[in-house]
């Protein structure tokens, strides 16, 4: 193996986000609570929260997602959001400029099992739901839809004909007022694994995902990938300051109010259900790996 070809191997192996500090739980009886709560996306003026919960009552579905307000003394009482159907409402996810939010439900008249979805912010709070249409839906399920930072891809997973295998991660790019048909990520990041809930962080090229064999049946632990020439690698797990040795982590998301802090859902520390947390983390430059 030559010096260049070693170099570049040591390079792609090295993880691509370092964790900053220890996790801090969101909201504690707000929006981390008893109930199985996950994927909190922060709005990006920082005055609204919003996740789903599978089990939380109150809601009409009771797979819906909640809201949550900033105020001079900390977060409102948690409520449902208007878009929420008697179906599953889940992995809300703000754009970058605040101005829609992004999510998936299996409500009447989609094109699959689960189908992605989004609504406009308003002034007055959401606008009426919009499927996101078949050149980014399939007759499977898509989950997490995220809009990269600098706006040019719709990101989220699938499980589709023409993947790796279960779950794998796709693109849709921006086009007009749509997106164009969705690809599979190109490189080694998707495997015959489950990989879903992925999150782009501030570079908009660098990825926190979740990954399983089987999501179903084994822990979910969160893992790393960037690109190198448009390709991904596999990814590298990150460390406990994330994960649980034990229990699962994942739905992942870039904090908008403060970009160098990411979300995600743990049942930490023997924790009884998922809850919300933030952590900050740092961007792994190749200077950096490779020593001063």
């Amino acid at each position: 193996m030559t010096a260049l070809v070693l170099a570049f191997s040591l390079l792609a192996a090295a993880p691509a986000v370092e964790i900053v500090g220890e996790a801090e739980l969101f909201a504690p009886g707000v929006a981390s609570t008893d109930h199985s709560d996950i994927r909190l996306t922060i709005s990006p003026d920082g005055r609204t929260a919003l996740w789903f919960s599978r089990d939380r009552p109150g809601g009409p579905g009771g797979y819906d997602i909640w809201i949550a307000r900033r105020t001079e003394t900390g977060w409102s009482a948690a409520t449902p959001v208007s878009f929420n159907s008697p179906g599953r409402d889940f992995d809300p996810a703000f754009s970058r400029d605040g101005r829609f939010v992004f999510f998936c439900s299996d409500r009447p008249g989609g094109i699959g099992k689960d189908d992605l979805y989004r609504v406009t912010v308003t002034a007055t709070g959401f606008g009426a739901p919009e499927n996101l249409g078949p050149k980014v839906n399939s007759a499977g399920s898509e989950y997490a839809p995220m809009l990269s930072p600098d706006g040019r891809h719709l990101l989220f997973s699938s499980d589709r004909p023409g993947g790796a295998g279960r779950h794998d991660l796709y693109t849709a790019r921006s086009k007009a007022r749509g997106f164009a048909a969705a690809a599979p990520l190109p490189g080694a990041i998707n495997t015959p694994a489950d990989e879903f809930d992925a999150s782009f962080l501030a570079d908009s090229r660098t990825l926190i995902f979740a990954r399983a064999p089987s999501m179903k049946d084994d822990r979910v632990d969160l893992f790393a990938a960037t690109s190198h020439g448009g390709r991904y690698d596999a990814g590298m797990i990150l460390s406990l300051a994330v994960n649980d040795p034990v229990k699962d982590s994942y739905g992942p998301m870039l904090d908008w109010s403060a970009p160098n802090r990411l979300t995600f859902s743990s049942q930490r520390g023997g924790a009884q259900s998922m809850e919300l947390y933030r952590i900050s983390y740092r961007l792994v430059t190749g200077q950096t790996r490779h020593g001063r």
